[in-house]
């Protein structure tokens, strides 16, 4: 039987572009998963590895016009957005080279022998090495921050571990042209073009998952799909990590005085952010506590104002579109569920923005409305009205685990009368912001881009520096003479690592 045609489809017209691949066969997994771990020992030079990514990063932006344009092509996320993502992609190689060279990542610990210990202590001495292969499943949403050429891929190769990427069905053209500039780059510096590959297809996706010599996984994605590949990782004989990022409400809370001190900007600024990019961020505002009475009122006056003024727009694909149209309907027709801006199908190919309002006392016990605590992928928000504190705490103890959180406090309270609420919504997410919005991830060595389930499978972040630790593993040699000790453990540090000698930074 032959191999089923992958194809490029344009998004505003869901009409077919070209035929870009085929889907591969469990045959063509586990030859590309073979190529991979064949060459993992290429990947050992720091040096090259990270002259690698900074080559790969200025292959990007020299291809800048050929990949905005077919990302946009097969997304619809409109040039500017796309310029923005690729700058951003290029600069989370560029900042994964740094962490390389720099080499603190490796958490190099050496304590020598100490025989007064009791019990003494031997010689002792502790880094991190690749996994090995790892597999990477393309987002749907960023064709290009968290795909083929993004922070999985970034940082598993800065980790030293070859990457096997199964592209998503919506950009594959996308996919295959980033590709092929990191395995330009790869070749550039000596390295076998095998440390990065791509497949294609639903089967080819799980056949990856299951192989013996993929080592661990990065996903971002839906619920169903990566709690069906985080499921697979576990029942393998040998469970290997799966770090997945499933889905998001990103609850906000706005206090009294908040909506009193500033309800026209509060409700501006959330409509700007929920109906960003069609609403299909990660990190899209889906629930927010809104007090009842005037201020509350005032603020959903300048959400209603925003939101209306939004034109319609595309989804990724038709199918994420007949969801969402699905969804909201579905939620709309809840007993005392409001629509002061009706979401739903803009036209044939487009979606309109909306939102939807409910007493925030329907959610603080089980019921039809939980719904309600569910992403709904696309433009749109929740907007729970409360009367008191007390029942905002109610529904928080009810959210699901999430990406962010956001508080809006006034000015008066950030002399502290807000901590409690910061705390209430600590523990729900895994970046909380004040008087913020959550659309927009600084790729900064103090980011963190996860959470409690079902944000994410594991703690671990998926931007910023410290990603590069999902590909890793601790390793300690004990009393193993000079000669036979990695560079990066000897006593003279030929490398000039940063480590911790007996328990002091040197």
């Amino acid at each position: 039987m032959a191999a089923a045609p992958v194809w490029s489809v344009d998004p505003r017209t869901g009409n077919p572009r070209e035929q870009v691949a085929v889907e591969a066969t469990a045959e063509e997994v586990d030859r590309a998963v073979r190529a991979a771990h064949a060459v993992r020992g290429a990947l050992a030079d720091r040096t090259v590895r990270a002259a690698f990514l900074r080559t790969a990063a200025d292959l990007l932006a020299e291809a800048q016009e050929h990949v905005i344009e077919a990302a946009d092509a097969e997304t619809a996320l409109g040039p500017a957005r796309l310029t923005g993502e690729l700058a951003r992609t290029a600069a989370q190689l560029r900042a994964f080279a740094e962490v390389v060279e720099e080499g603190a990542y490796l958490d190099i610990h050496i304590d020598h022998e100490d025989g007064s210990r009791t019990p003494p202590w031997p010689d002792l001495r502790r880094y991190k090495i690749p996994l090995g292969v790892v597999a990477v499943y393309a987002a749907s949403n960023f064709p290009l921050a968290f795909s083929v050429p993004g922070g999985d891929t970034a940082s598993a190769l800065a980790a030293g571990c070859p990457v096997v990427v199964k592209a998503h069905p919506d950009h594959p053209a996308t996919s295959e042209l980033c590709a092929s500039l990191l395995r330009r780059a790869a070749a550039r510096h000596g390295l076998p073009e095998d440390v990065l590959t791509v497949v294609h297809g639903f089967e080819a996706g799980v056949e990856l998952v299951k192989h013996p010599l993929v080592s661990a996984a990065g996903f971002t994605g839906s619920v169903r799909g990566g709690r069906a590949l985080f499921d697979a990782a576990a029942a393998r004989p040998t469970p290997i990590p799966f770090h997945g990022e499933l889905g998001s409400l990103n609850p906000v809370v706005v206090t009294e005085a908040a909506a009193t001190e500033r309800a026209e900007q509060i409700g501006a600024g959330l409509g700007g952010s929920m109906t960003m990019g069609a609403g299909q961020f990660c990190t899209k505002p889906g629930f927010v506590f809104a007090p009842s009475g005037e201020a509350g009122d005032q603020l959903l006056k300048s959400l209603t104002e925003t939101v209306s003024g939004t034109g319609a727009g595309v989804m990724l694909d038709h199918r994420m579109r007949e969801a969402f149209v699905r969804g909201v309907a579905e939620r709309a027709a809840l007993p005392d569920v409001e629509a002061p801006v009706t979401p739903g199908a803009g036209g044939e190919h487009t979606v309109s923005a909306g939102f939807l309002t409910v007493p925030a006392r329907r959610l603080a016990e089980e019921g039809p409305h939980d719904a309600l605590l569910e992403e709904c992928f696309g433009p749109v928000t929740v907007v729970a009205r409360y009367d008191s504190a007390d029942e905002v705490t109610a529904v928080l103890s009810r959210l699901p685990g999430n990406l962010t959180a956001t508080l809006q406090i006034a000015t008066e309270e950030a002399d502290g009368s807000a901590a409690g609420l910061l705390a209430e919504l600590t523990p729900v997410a895994g970046r909380v912001l004040v008087n913020g919005w959550p659309t927009g991830v600084a790729v900064a060595p103090a980011q963190h881009h996860g959470g409690p389930y079902p944000a994410t499978t594991s703690t671990s972040t998926s931007v910023g520096a410290t990603a590069i630790e999902r590909w890793l593993r601790p390793v300690s040699y004990q009393s193993t003479p000079e000669a036979l000790l990695p560079a990066e453990l000897r006593e003279d540090n030929p490398q000039n690592l940063p480590r911790r000698v007996d328990g002091r930074r040197a």
